[in-house]
């Protein structure tokens, strides 16, 4: 009897552990970041080099959207594209440490599904004067 007992007990339990349990698949975020150097006009006889964005110097950060935590953050890659893989959910994306006055943008919410992805660009202009 307890022979039966003890294997009826490995034989549930080995049932148990085969059970999966899934979570949902990820889903991913991907856009354009586009930095506006905004400029005062220069005379015309005075030659302007062109600057390029340095997007590491303008990070960006995931918001859950109803308690405004921080999920992750991220640079966009050298040409401003950026596409990364988060949980199904609504999330608010946004400029790392954005400060009234000197960095312009709005911040974007999105929704992301289970194995879709979802573009969301970002403008951010830089107030320079």
């Amino acid at each position: 009897m307890f022979l039966k007992c003890l294997v009826f007990a490995g034989c549930f339990f080995l049932l148990g552990s085969c059970v999966c349990i899934h979570a949902a698949e990820p889903g991913f975020l991907k856009g354009h970041l586009k930095i506006v150097l905004s400029r005062e006009v220069e005379l015309a006889d005075q030659t302007q080099s062109q600057e390029l964005p340095n997007y590491a110097d303008f990070p960006l950060i995931v918001l859950s959207r109803d308690t405004k935590k921080e999920v992750t953050r991220f640079v966009a890659d050298s040409k401003g594209d950026y596409r990364i893989e988060l949980s199904p959910g609504d999330y608010v994306l946004d400029v790392h440490g954005r400060k009234p006055g000197k960095l312009r943008a709005k911040p974007e919410p999105f929704t992301v599904a289970s194995n879709q992805t979802v573009q969301v660009d970002m403008t951010i202009d830089t107030g320079v004067r």
